[in-house]
């Protein structure tokens, strides 16, 4: 089996609101990572690493982003106002499919 590698957020499907691309979001949201890096080229192991930091992060405010402090929450809304923005102009959906 050959391993799988993480084309970036910039790559990724529907403006990067995959799994994949909210775990380099939030990322930036919690400045665990600076906005420059897309994870481009990430081998599994440091996606899940990366994930396991932003669990960790999101635990004081129970994975819940109305409970985030207001400099944190402006940094949420940012990105992922942006992100919801380009992927509706890609045809992108919020509505859940059959697949999902």
């Amino acid at each position: 089996m050959t391993e799988q590698f993480y084309v970036g957020i910039e790559q990724d499907s529907d403006a990067g609101l995959t799994h994949l691309g909210r775990i380099v979001r939030d990322a930036w949201v919690f400045g665990i990572l600076p906005e420059s890096e897309t994870c481009a080229g990430w081998s599994s192991a440091q996606m899940q690493s990366l994930y396991e930091k932003i669990y960790a992060a999101w635990e004081p405010y129970a994975h819940l982003p109305s409970r985030l402090p207001d400099d944190l929450r402006k940094r949420h809304t940012y990105f992922y106002s942006m992100a919801i923005t380009q992927a509706k102009k890609e045809g992108w959906s919020p509505d859940l499919s059959e697949d999902d």
